[in-house]
């Protein structure tokens, strides 16, 4: 919900500017480029920063994808960061993947012959 109350406040104060340059000051390229400025910095600021923070602290939305042919084992967070462990049966690895704000500085932990407790 959280994340919906960002995206509603960033589109609002875009929107409010280009009325107030655009219709009050009749400013058109002024309000673009404003406007623009502001969703791009609002979108740089969700996706480095606040994603994570959101899904971890005030229930936001996240969506992540296993690998094809991985089974999911687990997740925890570590600080603000998502670890997820999937298990991949052909190669008999468990792989730890970070998830990072911005996908900036990802760990991978690879640990081999690892033969979790899973049902056949």
């Amino acid at each position: 919900m959280i994340t919906y109350a960002y995206w509603a406040l960033v589109i609002g104060l875009s929107l409010l500017v280009l009325f107030l340059l655009g219709v009050k000051r009749d400013s058109w390229k002024a309000a673009a480029i404003t406007s623009l400025v502001i969703m791009v910095i609002g979108w740089a600021a969700y996706f480095f920063h606040f994603q994570q923070v959101f899904v971890k602290n005030w229930g936001g939305v996240m969506t992540l994808t296993i690998p094809k042919g991985q089974l999911h084992m687990g997740a925890t967070w570590k600080d603000d960061n998502l670890w997820i462990e999937n298990y991949d049966p052909q190669t008999n690895t468990c792989h730890f993947r970070e998830y990072s704000k911005g996908a900036l500085l990802e760990g991978k932990v690879v640990i081999k012959d690892c033969n979790p407790l899973m049902p056949k």
